[in-house]
């Protein structure tokens, strides 16, 4: 029950609560403070795929399937089969609690001249369990049911033989406060609901050597979660993970059978830096995040760290990944994600495997384990799985025979 209790703590400090009050190494963020860049719903910033999550969080520049949907929607028109659609399920603190997880399902259709355009969808869930609430003396109060959801549409198409670019709508429901309103008098907590935007570009260009050998050159941008605070209460509204993301990636074909890809992800959240708000020289920082405008705080956010241009270079995270396919039916993966000790301090490495086996392909990914105690990653010593299916047509229609 204590573990219970500390997961809904660090899940409504993550969803709820963007202030943030660490223990301090110092008094200047210059020499070292831990000053983390909280958003709302973080979820949405998961990575929702095996293949992606074999190999550190990479998915902006890599070769696209319908979990592009997350990564970088203008991919899709370069899919190499006309439809697709993937599932993933990921436990999440399995060590901890045994029913909380995310679960994501995306799909495409590619259409028009030459399939040059393309229409995408995802559902992405993530559950926290039953939660037990308590009083302050420890008595039942109540059970809430915590979870949040995001719906996504969108369209992408290509402008050239080498460039596509596309837009994604998103819906977000986040009720993380269910049954909280029974444990704080006088304030009622309701459901956080938010509109976003992802909007990416893509360029991808193949060189032939020679017959089976080739150099394959990918870079994407994609700005993701553009759009409206969120709310659980009347008095306040916090920022959602609005994000910038550069990305490469170059594949190269050996032969007609050995393929291997190395790709790397550049990522920054787009919203304010906290502030010390604190007047009590006797005491460590307080830092909150200012409340500005979306425009204002994205726009800022590359100027606003109370630690000048040093800081700002903190708040960048890093993906690094490689894929090995051999005749495209077996692939082996391993990647790196770093973010900055004082700025969240997430250190892994990534590995995995995935098989394809004519429209059917299935992926595993592994998060070696890191940390402990409260920067343990919830995703330490868990397997992620993800099922896709690509193909070139809905149906096949049996022929009629010649009269």
């Amino acid at each position: 029950m204590a573990k219970r209790f500390a997961l809904v703590g660090l899940t409504l400090a993550a969803g709820l609560i963007t202030t943030v009050s660490t223990a301090q190494t110092s008094q200047a963020n210059l020499s070292g403070t831990v000053n983390t860049v909280s958003p709302a719903v973080p979820f949405l910033r998961i990575s929702p795929d095996a293949r992606s999550g074999a190999m550190g969080d990479v998915g902006i520049a890599i070769d696209p399937d319908a979990n592009a949907q997350h990564w970088n929607v203008a991919k899709l028109p370069f899919a190499a089969k006309k439809y697709g659609v993937s599932a993933t399920y990921t436990p999440w603190l399995k060590d901890l609690v045994p029913d909380i997880f995310l679960a994501y399902l995306a799909g495409y259709a590619k259409f028009g001249e030459n399939d040059n355009q393309s229409i995408s969808a995802s559902l992405r869930y993530f559950s926290l369990g039953e939660i037990n609430y308590t009083d302050i003396n420890a008595n039942p109060i109540g059970t809430g049911k915590p979870n949040e959801f995001a719906l996504d549409l969108g369209y992408s198409r290509k402008l050239s033989e080498y460039l596509s670019t596309g837009i994604s709508f998103r819906y977000i429901n986040s009720a993380i406060a269910s049954g909280l309103s029974a444990t704080t008098p006088g304030i009622e907590y309701r459901p956080g609901n938010a509109f976003g935007a992802d909007l990416g570009v893509y360029y991808r260009k193949k060189n032939d050597i020679d017959e089976f050998r080739s150099g394959t050159v990918a870079l994407g941008a994609v700005l993701s979660n553009v759009g409206s605070k969120i709310s659980y209460t009347s008095t306040r509204r916090d920022f959602i993970p609005i994000n910038l993301g550069l990305g490469g990636a170059y594949t190269y074909q050996a032969d007609a059978y050995n393929a291997v890809t190395f790709a790397l992800d550049i990522n920054k959240l787009l919203i304010p830096t906290p502030i010390d708000t604190n007047t009590d020289p006797t005491t460590g920082p307080n830092y909150t995040i200012p409340d500005k405008t979306v425009v204002s705080g994205m726009l800022g956010s590359f100027g606003d760290a109370p630690g000048g241009f040093n800081e700002e270079l903190r708040e960048f995270q890093i993906s690094a990944g490689a894929e090995y396919w051999y005749r495209q039916q077996f692939a082996v993966r391993a990647g790196y994600f770093w973010e900055h000790k004082l700025k969240g301090d997430r250190k892994y490495f990534t590995v995995g495997v995935g098989v394809r086996y004519n429209v059917f392909g299935l992926n595993f990914a592994y998060l070696v384990p890191s940390g402990s105690g409260i920067n343990r990653n919830p995703l330490s010593n868990t397997f992620r799985f993800s099922l896709l299916f690509d193909f070139d047509k809905l149906e096949n229609k049996p022929e009629t025979a010649a009269p």
